[in-house]
């Protein structure tokens, strides 16, 4: 596995901060939501969106051990 670029790493870093947004966006929206099938479409979408979040973090985490070789 080869290190993450610094391009790379801002890209992943700007979408967790999108991914985190969107999920209080949508948390919100559902909370507001007095319609019960849109309620469950934006409480749907926070789960998307906590998944991609996860789902960044991990790749982070799988490249965490080259990391330290690449600031050598």
């Amino acid at each position: 596995m080869q290190p993450l670029t610094s391009k790379e790493m801002s890209y992943i870093s700007d979408s967790l901060s999108n991914e985190d947004l969107l999920m209080k966006q949508s948390a919100h929206l559902a909370a507001i939501s007095q319609h019960p099938q849109v309620r469950q479409v934006f409480t749907q979408l926070v789960q998307r969106h906590q998944q991609h979040h996860q789902h960044l973090m991990q790749e982070l985490q799988n490249h965490q051990t080259v990391a330290p070789s690449q600031l050598q």
